[in-house]
């Protein structure tokens, strides 16, 4: 009896580790690929789209918006951005890096011995997101394409496998950021910086081109700065949206509209997008707002 008592036990003690053991497994997955947001006030953009979510730092969601706007002005499909993406994220952690294996420089690491561009070129955002798109938009298929298969055609990589680890996670920033999800995104500000609405015209321009057209309206002496944005569909004004909520740490943008929906910068939690069913505006308007001096 005293034997058979041991071997409940053990018995008990190896589930109880394989179940732990599995949901450390369940975790490391999930906060690889799809990461739940941390505890506010950690400044981050932050993707939910179903039950799914991500989150990025602000230097990583400027670049992954520059990706998306640029996407936009050559008119891609939502899956370019989606490769766009699982590309970055791969190569430099979507941030534009002054170093890498041999000459490889920037978002995606691209090579100016290599024909990709000058090493200033390739270490801007909007000229390495478009060069990336050029290249793709060559290799046959790539609308339909395995992802992780058309990003390797691109890239040329050593590693020709590493860019399918992060499909799921691109997915979900491009749903958000391309404006396929509205209200999929969302930012902590916990520093407004000052307002730079020149700044962020700057950007916007260069990144949707002529999708976009963007209107400053300076601050009066009782009214803040803001932008006035026309986009040519629902998709571009929520990815402008996005654009413009992932630089508000340093233009100081301190809340969006697109049509009757609103998101208002704080710094203790993460915003949740609201509606005024008295704004009368077109989904395509997008009303960008910026803290006072």
């Amino acid at each position: 009896m005293g034997a058979s008592r041991e071997r409940h036990v053990f018995r008990g003690i190896g589930i109880a580790i394989l179940a732990v053991a599995v949901m450390i497994g369940v975790v490391y997955w999930a906060g690889k690929i799809l990461r739940p947001a941390p505890t506010p006030p950690s400044q981050l953009c932050w993707a939910q789209v179903g039950g799914d979510s991500t989150y990025l730092e602000p230097d990583q969601a400027r670049n992954a918006s520059i990706i998306a706007a640029v996407a936009a002005q050559r008119d891609l499909v939502a899956r370019a951005t989606t490769i766009g993406l699982a590309t970055a994220i791969q190569e430099s952690g979507l941030r534009a890096l002054d170093y890498g294996d041999r000459d490889s420089l920037g978002l995606f690491q691209q090579r100016p011995s290599m024909g990709w561009g000058t090493a200033e070129e390739v270490q801007d955002p909007y000229y390495s997101s478009g060069k990336f798109f050029e290249v793709m938009e060559t290799v046959d298929g790539w609308q339909t394409a395995d992802i992780g298969d058309v990003a390797q055609e691109v890239q040329r990589s050593g590693f020709p496998d590493a860019y399918d680890d992060h499909v799921d996670e691109a997915r979900l920033l491009a749903s958000a950021l391309s404006g396929q999800t509205p209200q999929a995104w969302s930012c902590v500000v916990r520093d407004l910086a000052a307002p730079d609405p020149d700044r962020l015209a700057t950007a916007l321009t260069q990144g949707y081109g002529a999708r976009l057209e963007v209107q400053t309206v300076p601050a009066g002496e009782s009214t803040s700065a803001q932008l006035k944005l026309s986009a040519p569909s629902d998709a571009i004004a929520w990815s402008a949206a996005a654009f413009a909520q992932s630089w508000a740490t340093i233009t100081g943008v301190a809340s969006v509209s697109v049509g009757s929906h609103q998101w208002t910068a704080a710094a203790d939690k993460l915003p949740q997008w609201t509606t005024d069913s008295t704004n009368a505006q077109p989904t395509t308007a997008v009303t960008v707002t910026f803290r006072t001096s």
